[in-house]
């Protein structure tokens, strides 16, 4: 099998996943307990105005019937209008995911710059103080509950030292840029407004690092245990005979070839944070998608749950079929064909 016969295979695999996603939280949403026609009316309204709002809704239906609804709203971009906000959820996720995915993708760049050279660091220096120390860190930060991490680093960085911003998206900056990806980075390098992309950087630093934690843990582990089962084979050895240095065969070489099964662990640990963003996002003030995911579960707002939902499964799954399309950059043998 070539590497594109490969790339096809994993992206069209991604269909019936997608489809199986689907379903499940379309399914969950309907069976938890609440009354969302009755909650967005008020405990006040009369039968007759909620039974009107669940007909409106689409909720006398049988189930198989609003699937299929909301399966074909979603073809056109539509998917439900929210009852918190009045506004079709897809035009509440527009605007509310990609803070998180920003403060996401921030934490995982974070947790692999410090993740893969900890890992490494231990694998060459195996049982050794170094070692020692990795994994002492990776167990205390994997075990750290974020919320709790969060906390930590505010009372440390922001109010003692005064160093960082506890709270918040972006500070008193004199021109806000106008909002073209709704990365707050990205959207202020666009303006050339270098007030707000260092005011936006500093508010990322903590929320980021607390969101990092448990990642550094994941991948400096399996990385120093990939790495170490990579060091032991015979080229390595090679390789010292022919006067190559230490580093370059270890960054070069071993890291380049053991990479792989860390990928694994980076799109899952990916697909994770999409997930557990949300406490961090409450700590921290930060206006993605955890205040409105929360609203959505407190006044019963299915189709935000759903689409919330929906939202975090679809960026774990593409952050999974990202991995298997980088295996071929970091394993010969998917390019040549000879993976299973």
């Amino acid at each position: 099998m070539s590497y594109s016969d490969y790339l096809i295979r994993r992206a069209l695999s991604t269909i019936p996943m997608l489809f199986g996603l689907s379903v499940l939280i379309f399914i969950m949403a309907r069976v938890i307990p609440g009354a969302p026609a009755r909650q967005a009316l008020g405990p006040r309204a009369s039968d007759e105005a909620v039974q009107q709002l669940r007909e409106q809704m689409g909720l006398n239906d049988p189930i198989w019937i609003q699937y299929i609804d909301y399966i074909s709203g979603l073809a056109r971009g539509d998917m439900g209008q929210s009852l918190v906000t009045n506004h079709n959820v897809a035009t509440d996720l527009a605007f509310f995911f990609p803070a998180t995915l920003e403060l996401t993708t921030v934490g995982m760049i974070i947790a692999i710059l410090v993740g893969v050279p900890l890992g490494v660091i231990a694998g060459l220096n195996k049982d050794e103080t170094e070692d020692n120390v990795s994994r002492a860190f990776s167990f205390f930060a994997v075990s750290l509950p974020a919320f709790w991490a969060g906390i930590l680093l505010q009372l440390v960085f922001a109010f003692q030292l005064d160093l960082l911003p506890a709270t918040g998206r972006l500070g008193d900056v004199t021109h806000v840029p106008p909002r073209v990806t709704g990365l707050m980075l990205v959207d202020s390098l666009l303006a050339l407004n270098i007030e707000a992309f260092m005011s936006a950087a500093k508010h990322l630093v903590l929320p980021a690092v607390t969101l990092a934690l448990a990642p550094i843990a994941d991948i400096a582990r399996m990385t120093r245990s990939s790495f170490i089962e990579e060091y032991s084979h015979d080229y390595v050895e090679g390789l010292h005979t022919h006067g190559l240095p230490g580093k370059l065969i270890a960054y070069k070489y071993v890291l380049r070839k053991s990479f792989a099964a860390t990928l694994t662990i980076i799109g899952l640990d990916y697909g994770f944070l999409l997930g557990s963003a949300f406490l961090v996002e409450i700590v921290f003030s930060w206006p993605g998608m955890a205040s409105y995911g929360v609203q959505a579960i407190l006044q019963t707002d299915i189709n935000a749950i759903v689409g919330v939902t929906l939202m975090i499964g679809v960026g774990f799954l593409f952050a999974n079929l990202l991995v298997d399309i980088l295996y071929g950059v970091f394993d010969p043998r998917v390019r040549y064909g000879d993976n299973p």
